[in-house]
């Protein structure tokens, strides 16, 4: 986070102490001081919304290029493969053969050349709506702060991508792209950051490997809870209507001429 608002993302502003360590302890337990995001979360975002988190995901990954230290995206497909095990027997026959079948589409995928092809830095992973801040004191609303990057790592920019548009982009009832909002979101990134050609050929996977992402997390927080005070199991069925659709719906994303 220090290294982004060095470079004029808004994030919470890690501050060092006078011996310039970011880490500190508070009553005996790890801490960090930040600066306070204005704004507040918006919880129906319109085109104008997706527009404004497309462009400053991609400001996100240009700025990350040139960040030395490299931790691994720890809920990437390695983890999939480790968690799926554990919930599928929690699972019934339609949802576990589901599972199964994408995840093993997914690791195959993954260790592809293609797979492995693609562009690759430090992504956010998490950038659901609830964390993003916008702000609208000025006028209309502007996009004031991007925050939680607690399963930030290295992995696939595509896969921030498609985090993205499975939920700023995406009809919560029915599990469905709204066209429009996707379209806005993808135009804006690549205003910023072009996709190469192969990242326009394998978008499609990658919406299903975010939506198969979150699903687990979700299965494993609902049949396998842990003991975590701030832990609020949410319902998987929301994140398994997405996989299905992206399956049944592949999408593309626009060029940028069209």
């Amino acid at each position: 986070m220090q290294h982004l608002a060095q470079r004029g993302i808004p994030v919470p502003a890690p501050q060092a102490d006078e011996r310039g360590d970011l880490l500190h302890s508070l009553a005996g337990k790890p801490a960090a001081v930040v600066t306070r995001l204005p704004g507040s979360h918006r919880t129906a975002p319109g085109v104008d919304h997706c527009e404004q988190v497309g462009a400053m995901l991609a400001r996100v990954h240009k700025a990350g290029a040139d960040f030395a230290p490299q931790q691994p995206h720890l809920r990437g497909p390695a983890w999939w493969a480790e968690v799926a095990p554990t919930v599928l027997p929690h699972l019934p026959a339609p949802q576990a053969a589901l599972l199964g079948d994408e995840l093993a589409f997914q690791l195959e995928r993954a260790g592809s050349a293609a797979g492995r092809a693609l562009p690759r830095g430090h992504i956010h992973a998490d950038l659901f709506r609830d964390n993003v801040m916008f702000d609208d004191t000025a006028g209309g609303d502007r996009l004031c702060g991007f925050f939680d990057f607690y399963f930030a790592g290295v992995d696939l920019l595509l896969f921030d991508i498609a985090v993205c548009l499975n939920d700023w982009c995406t009809d919560l009832a029915s599990g469905r792209l709204d066209e429009a909002r996707a379209r806005a979101f993808m135009r804006a990134y690549e205003g910023v950051r072009a996709l190469d050609g192969a990242e326009h050929r394998l978008l499609p996977a990658l919406l299903r490997a975010a939506a198969l992402r979150f699903w687990l997390s979700r299965l494993w927080d609902w049949h396998l809870p842990r003991d975590a005070a701030l832990l609020q199991p949410k319902d998987p069925a929301h994140f398994e209507r997405i996989l299905r659709d992206r399956i049944d719906n592949p999408w593309h994303p626009p060029l940028l001429h069209s």
